[in-house]
C-alpha cells in the first residue's frame, strides 16, 4: 500500500484538479483566483490526490467576507490586524481513504504547515451540514465567530449556513493528545466494520 505523500500544488492543472475535488466533496466551487493566491497542499496516494487543503496567509480571508457587518462591528476579535491571521480552507479527504492513519498524517501535516506560517490566529470555516470538518475543526479547541447564513456578495456562492471560527497555532500542537485519541477511536471503529463484514461474509457462506 502506498504512503501518502504531500506536495504543494503550483501547475494550472493541479490546482483545476483540486478545486473540482473539492467541489465534489462540499458543492461549492472555490474562486480560482482566490485559489491561486494561497499555498495549496495535495495530499497523494502514488498518483492519486487522496486529500487537500489550502493556507491563506493574507487578507481577504473569505471566512471574513461571509460574516455580516454587525458581527463584525461588535466582537472584540475583529480589531486585531488582519496580517496576523491566516486562513485554512478547501480542506477535503477522499471517501477512498479508509484507514485511521491516514486521517491522522493528514491532520498532523495541516497543523504543522499551519503552526509554520508563524500567524497568531488561525481562522476556520465548514459547512455547517459537513459532519467531518466540523469534527476536525473541533480538535483544534476553536471559538467562535460566527454561525448563521452567510453574508454574500453579487456573483459569490457559499454553503446555506456556516460556522467560522478562530484558533492559535498554540492551540493546534497543544491539542496534539486529541488529535491522537480520534485517531485511535477511528482505527477502533474501522476494526470493528472489518470483523463485522468478515462475520457477514461467513454467514452468507454458511447459508448458501
Amino acid at each position: 500500500m502506498d504512503a501518502i505523500k504531500f506536495r504543494t500544488l503550483t501547475t494550472e492543472v493541479e490546482i483545476e484538479k483540486y478545486i473540482a475535488k473539492f467541489e465534489g466533496f462540499v458543492g461549492v466551487r472555490l474562486p480560482y483566483d482566490y485559489t491561486i493566491r494561497s499555498r495549496i497542499v495535495g495530499a497523494f496516494k502514488g498518483e492519486e490526490m487522496v486529500a487537500g487543503y489550502m493556507l491563506v496567509t493574507k487578507p481577504q480571508f473569505r471566512s471574513l467576507m461571509f460574516v455580516p457587518d454587525s458581527v463584525k462591528a461588535t466582537h472584540e476579535f475583529f480589531k486585531n490586524d488582519q496580517y496576523e491571521m491566516m486562513e485554512v480552507n478547501g480542506v477535503w479527504i477522499s471517501v477512498s481513504l479508509k484507514d485511521a492513519t491516514d486521517y491522522f498524517r493528514i491532520w498532523i501535516h495541516m497543523m504543522w504547515d499551519v503552526f509554520f506560517t508563524k500567524k497568531k490566529y488561525v481562522l476556520l470555516m465548514a459547512n455547517l451540514r459537513n459532519g467531518n470538518v466540523k469534527n476536525i475543526h473541533s480538535l483544534t479547541n476553536p471559538e467562535l465567530l460566527y454561525e448563521g447564513p452567510p453574508m454574500l456578495m453579487a456573483g459569490s456562492t457559499s454553503h446555506s449556513t456556516i460556522r467560522v471560527s478562530f484558533t492559535t497555532r498554540w492551540q493546534m500542537v497543544a491539542n496534539i493528545p486529541r488529535y491522537w485519541m480520534e485517531y485511535k477511536n477511528r482505527e477502533k471503529r474501522s476494526t470493528k466494520r472489518l470483523k463485522q463484514r468478515a462475520y457477514s461474509r461467513e454467514l452468507r457462506q454458511a447459508e448458501s
